[in-house]
């Protein structure tokens, strides 16, 4: 518990969602009573009037902003248009009409696909701006990173108390298990599970297997997020992340193993890998208000398969 949420409103967009539902559970658990979710069925933050309303209803002293248009690699092919547009109108609108209505503090929730295709590993923060991000995803990456430079121009005219997080690949209990548009982790627990189902004698997997990606568990980044809420006004970005890597060629074979699949695994080199590597570097959040992830990954899969099984109405 925490005195600095005692009598804070806080607006959580996507509240409702895979990573909203888990930062609204730590918020409570970090003594926040003032919490409100605009539904998507009530409030459509891609029009200002949404967003009018909600901060007319919601009254935010602070605003944590998760809601987004997302996807796997397949998604972000299919729909690269509409991820850059309603992701940039989304958080271009709801900063400047937060700004308006005199909200104290604003968290950005970026993300890790705005980093350069080609960055040296372990990526830091510095490194944002050194090339262009990779093609599959580039316009929701984008997207989303200009809300960073929106955030530190509000700073610099406005003084409004902008920060903006870059959040590495989540997963866990919870997450989207849709085919086509879950990301690596679901997609994969999802098919072995489908295939150990039927007997089937192999899977087909996207690629070749040799990029890398990090991984953080959802209550690890929920509890971030909230620490860096409440301690952290830079204008610097953050990475929130736990410093390491895996190959897909790894995880695939991890996540078989963990779901029980014993057959083939068919990697299909005609689709794409994505960015060759992701991992980052977390001292800042470490150094910037404490945060360093505590899940060990095998668990985190465990616990993810486990909630996959046992929830009837998981897709």
């Amino acid at each position: 518990m925490s005195a600095f949420w005692a009598d804070r409103r806080v607006m959580v967009t996507g509240g409702a969602g895979f990573l909203g539902t888990a930062v609204v559970r730590q918020l409570r658990e970090s003594g926040a009573s003032e919490i409100f979710v605009p539904l998507a069925k009530d409030y459509d933050l891609r029009t200002g009037s949404a967003i009018d309303r909600a901060l007319a209803d919601a009254r935010p002293d602070l605003i944590i902003h998760l809601a987004a248009v997302v996807g796997g690699i397949g998604a972000n092919r299919e729909n690269p248009g509409r991820f850059f547009y309603e992701n940039a109108i989304m958080g271009i609108q709801l900063i400047e009409q937060a700004r308006q209505a005199g909200v104290a503090k604003f968290v950005t929730i970026g993300t890790v696909c705005a980093y350069p295709k080609f960055t040296s590993v372990p990526f830091r923060e510095k490194d944002l701006w050194n090339g262009y991000p990779e093609e599959t995803n580039a316009p929701y990456g984008l997207a989303k990173k200009m809300l960073l430079v929106q955030g530190q121009a509000y700073r610099d005219q406005y003084g409004f108390n902008a920060i903006y997080l870059l959040p590495v690949n989540l997963y866990g209990p919870g997450d989207n298990f849709d085919p086509a548009s879950s990301h690596v982790i679901p997609a994969l627990i999802k098919k072995c599970i489908d295939a150990r189902q039927r007997g089937d004698a192999f899977i087909e997997a996207w690629g070749t297997g040799v990029a890398s990606r990090e991984f953080l568990y959802v209550d690890d980044a929920a509890r971030a997020i909230v620490l860096a809420a409440e301690r952290y006004d830079g204008r610097d970005p953050v990475n929130l992340g736990v410093g390491s890597e895996i190959t897909i060629r790894e995880l695939t074979e991890l996540i078989a193993r963990l779901t029980g699949f014993s057959g083939e695994i068919r990697w299909d080199p005609s689709k794409p890998d994505g960015q060759p590597r992701r991992a980052l570097d977390t001292s800042r959040a470490r150094e910037a208000f404490g945060f360093t992830a505590g899940t060990p990954f095998e668990d985190g899969l465990r616990r993810t398969i486990e909630w996959f099984e046992e929830t009837p109405t998981r897709i």
